[in-house]
């Protein structure tokens, strides 16, 4: 009886959450060892259609850089990074659209409908369905300076990475309302039809900003940002973020994570979340309990 008890004070702790998020759009960035080992995928796609079934509109985003790097092995091609971008040639960028416009996504897209029951489905998409990601050619040279840290040797030509310069989020607003729930490959295009291989953080937070999303939830491999002395940060906001950044306590490849998040908030919206993609169900753990488990970042 007492474990009933216990289950049932779990449900009404997250009542009030329930009842406020509902109608809401939370956009999740997916990566890392939460999309790469079997009881955490299955955890994950728990979570997202938890969200669904409870209200809640659960957009996805995804990356895929070492599912990337192993086909590109396979294949013979080598892969070279600068600065933590990925050199994207031709050869290169056709690769990156077949491993995460095909096999990445659609593999996510089946794990969350093997759990699906109803009428709620989980489809597939990269930027160019319905014209969803619009992008140019990134800016090394200003990338670098924002980023801070790495400064190349000499200007690179980094090929087919981009950088989204406008989200059209009509068809992500057909699909909630058909109960569909979107999951996104990070590829965008310009108006020559190129194709551009871009940082999937910040294709997560461009559409949080585009949907005005309620939440922007980054799943890491890390148990969330860290302040000068090691210990977690449960809770942050923007002008605290550029601080630890120009203090060097945030550093490497959680800046443009971080960047992201300030992005987000800055655009309209209301929270950004940085949490343990190892933790099993960490999404619903952040959002559904009194205290949380990652960070919390408001403007």
């Amino acid at each position: 009886m007492e474990k009933l008890i216990e289950k049932a004070n779990i449900l009404m702790e997250a009542l009030p959450f329930i009842t406020k998020f509902r109608g809401k759009t939370f956009v999740i960035k997916y990566g890392g060892n939460a999309m790469a080992k079997a009881d955490l995928k299955t955890a994950f796609a728990q979570d997202i259609l938890m969200l669904k079934y409870i209200g809640i509109n659960p957009v996805i985003v995804h990356g895929g850089g070492p599912q990337i790097g192993e086909v590109l092995k396979r294949m013979g091609l080598e892969s070279k990074f600068v600065g933590g971008l990925r050199i994207t040639d031709k050869a290169t960028m056709e690769v990156v659209e077949m491993v995460l416009g095909g096999l990445v996504n659609k593999n996510i897209v089946m794990h969350i409908n093997k759990y699906a029951g109803g009428h709620i489905r989980a489809v597939g998409l990269t930027g160019k369905d319905g014209g969803l990601i619009r992008a140019k050619k990134l800016d090394a040279e200003e990338y670098f300076k924002q980023m801070g840290g790495f400064r190349p040797t000499e200007l690179l030509d980094l090929g087919h990475v981009g950088e989204v310069e406008y989200i059209d989020a009509q068809i992500l607003k057909h699909l909630e309302e058909d109960n569909y729930i979107p999951v996104i490959a990070p590829i965008g295009f310009d108006n020559q039809g190129n194709a551009y291989n871009i940082n999937a953080d910040f294709v997560a937070s461009a559409i949080a900003s585009a949907l005005k999303a309620e939440k922007a939830i980054f799943l890491t491999d890390i148990d969330g940002l860290k302040d000068e002395n090691g210990n977690t940060v449960s809770s942050t906001n923007v002008e605290q973020l550029e601080k630890m950044i120009q203090e060097g306590v945030i550093k490497g490849g959680m800046i443009p994570k971080v960047k992201a998040c300030i992005q987000a908030v800055q655009n309209g919206v209301k929270k950004a979340h940085i949490l343990d993609g190892r933790v099993p169900h960490c999404v619903l753990l952040e959002i559904f309990t009194s205290h949380g488990i990652g960070t919390e970042i408001t403007a």
